[in-house]
């Protein structure tokens, strides 16, 4: 059986600097998946034309906006680049570029030349849950998170922010804060037992 081998992290894209490449229908939509679990992201853009929905998503979130073509010379001080032109030339140079650099990069809808996807996330207050399908079906990927959006209750945070005040309050090294706080919240994964009868 096939598996997926990704490892999840979270990046803080607020001290990171982020290219997109492009201004169409694709670029709006990672733009807005970005911005959406990460508000406050550095990002920059470079395209000869932006859609209107991404020039106002743009403003409203201090996001660069040039206008013009792709160049080598835009990668420089980049951390993560995301390709989302229709031309597969100009998004292949994007990502052979990067490479060369060591710049994390996503070129749109074409797996092979992705060192990271944006998959599906579900965030209730510091609760964050990252799904992906390996590249394989963002459909998937989208159904699950409505699923997951559905059923994390909104006071999960509430939970989450308990246990953090309580955690201060613990005394004891590493080890001991752990085997409290797993046995404080063991009933959280445990199934209960159906009586049959």
């Amino acid at each position: 059986m096939e598996r997926n081998e990704l490892y999840p992290v979270f990046l803080k894209v607020s001290d990171l600097n982020v290219l997109i490449v492009g201004g169409g229908y694709v670029a709006e939509e990672k733009l807005t998946f970005l911005l959406k679990s990460s508000p406050n992201a550095r990002v920059e853009m470079i395209s000869p034309m932006y859609r209107e929905g991404t020039i106002a998503l743009a403003e409203r979130h201090n996001v660069t906006m040039s206008k013009g073509n792709y160049r080598r010379r835009l990668l420089k001080n980049k951390h993560i680049v995301i390709a989302t032109t229709d031309v597969p030339k100009i998004n292949e140079k994007v990502y052979n570029d990067c490479r060369k650099r060591a710049i994390l990069v996503n070129v749109a809808d074409n797996p092979p030349l992705c060192d990271f996807y944006m998959g599906g996330i579900v965030t209730k207050g510091n609760v964050k849950i990252a799904i992906s399908t390996n590249g394989k079906s963002p459909t998937t990927a989208k159904r699950l998170r409505q699923f997951f959006e559905d059923v994390l209750p909104e006071k999960v945070d509430d939970l989450v922010k308990n246990l953090n005040a309580y955690r201060k309050t613990i005394k004891g090294g590493f080890e001991e804060k752990v085997a409290t706080l797993n046995e404080l919240t063991k009933g959280l994964v445990q199934q209960k037992d159906v009586d049959e009868n």
